[in-house]
């Protein structure tokens, strides 16, 4: 298995990248997550790696789950699946506009990487339909007992919020420990995410990374059980 070699993690800078450049491929992303780094770059730039001080995550036990998103969930004509169109939500994250956000981070470059590692069974995606439209949805990595998420969308409201608590169950239940959200957002701190010291998450990452999860939080969900 191909290990981290372009820097340290614990001495990589609080808000700046810890490299540049390189390959953008299933081995180098795989090598990435497993020592705490994920890239993050625009079109026409270099490869970018962060490993960022403090870094965002939730404990998929401290999830928020509001009496008002479940209400919302309860409502007829919602769907949820997994690893059904994985390609089309993560063009629909690219393509999706967010507040305060020029452009998109997620480049031709990155998807054709992450689709890679979804045909290897290691990236995920949520897919959310609403009376059988795709409204909303999200991926990440799962590695071990961990889930790094990528990025979510919406076009319809709290559609995003269906799919990730729909998520936060099944990896609750099958014995997940973290979710690396990675930057804060507010979106997501509603939701019970927090900042952890980077030393703290690395740890984690170690103890974690190869831990198998108590069951598959990507199977398909039956039709009675969809939302």
């Amino acid at each position: 298995m191909q290990e981290w070699n372009r820097g340290e993690p614990s001495k990589a800078p609080a808000r700046a990248p810890l490299a540049r450049g390189g390959k953008l491929d299933a081995p180098h992303l795989i090598a990435a997550y497993r020592a705490g780094i994920f890239p993050w770059y625009s079109t026409g730039e270099p490869v970018k790696w962060w490993c960022p001080d403090p870094r965002f995550v939730m404990r998929p036990a401290d999830f928020r789950l509001t009496d008002s998103l479940k209400k919302t969930m309860r409502k007829k004509g919602w769907s949820v699946t997994f690893d059904q169109q994985f390609e089309t939500v993560m063009r629909r994250c690219s393509e999706v506009p967010r507040p305060g956000q020029n452009g998109t981070w997620i480049t031709e470059e990155m998807i054709a990487a992450y689709c890679e590692l979804h045909r290897l069974g290691i990236a995920h995606s949520v897919e959310v339909s609403w009376e059988g439209q795709l409204v909303g949805g999200l991926y990440g990595v799962a590695l071990g007992r961990l889930f790094h998420g990528e990025s979510m969308f919406h076009l319809k409201a709290d559609a995003s919020k269906v799919g990730f608590a729909t998520l936060v169950a099944r990896l609750t239940a099958c014995g997940y420990f973290l979710i690396d959200c990675q930057m804060p957002t507010p979106h997501l701190a509603s939701l019970g995410a927090f900042n952890v010291d980077r030393a703290e998450f690395l740890e984690v990452v170690k103890l974690f990374r190869d831990q198998p999860p108590a069951g598959d939080a990507f199977a398909a969900i039956p039709a009675s059980d969809a939302t």
